[in-house]
């Protein structure tokens, strides 16, 4: 599946994300500006580099608009939602904060998955040592890619297929 970044105008609080499935069919949303990485495309790092396909591009991949795809993998509550799932989103959440505070620690990074994990009820994933790390050095990596991209530019990502 690819995946379509635009920036849009400086003043604007919004960038487009735009997903084109394998068969051509496409879902999007607008991606709200943080500061940071924005949160849908930390969520690309994660799936993307640990290989995952049950998490919220996997539900879009496999033909689930956009719209209910976020509200499926935010929702604390969707005991029918995958561990996977819960486990990126957790993932996902910690690296913004390691983000947010300039720096990764590594104590820092599994206690905010381990903590994000109980609050929904579900297992902490099982991470080799230095997957934290790697992911934080991807996230920055997909940032300054991010940050060179001008306004009303694009940038393409690939996810690849499962």
């Amino acid at each position: 599946m690819k995946l379509i970044v635009t920036r849009r105008g400086r003043t604007d609080k919004y960038d487009d994300l735009r997903c084109v499935r394998r068969d051509g069919s496409a879902t999007g949303c607008a991606m709200p500006r943080q500061g940071i990485l924005p949160h849908d495309l930390v969520h690309y790092v994660v799936e993307s580099t640990l290989g995952w396909r049950n998490a919220f591009y996997g539900m879009i991949a496999g033909g689930t608009d956009i719209g209910p795809a976020m509200e499926q993998a935010h929702d604390p509550g969707n005991e029918a939602l995958l561990d996977q799932a819960i486990h990126v989103e957790a993932i996902v959440e910690s690296l913004q904060a390691q983000l947010w505070s300039g720096a990764f620690d590594p104590a820092m990074f599994a206690e905010g998955v381990r903590t994000a994990c109980t609050v929904r009820n579900r297992s902490v994933p099982e991470l080799p040592a230095d997957t934290g790390r790697q992911l934080f050095d991807a996230v920055l990596a997909l940032d300054e890619r991010w940050r060179q991209v001008p306004w009303h530019g694009t940038l393409e990502l690939e996810l690849p297929a499962p």
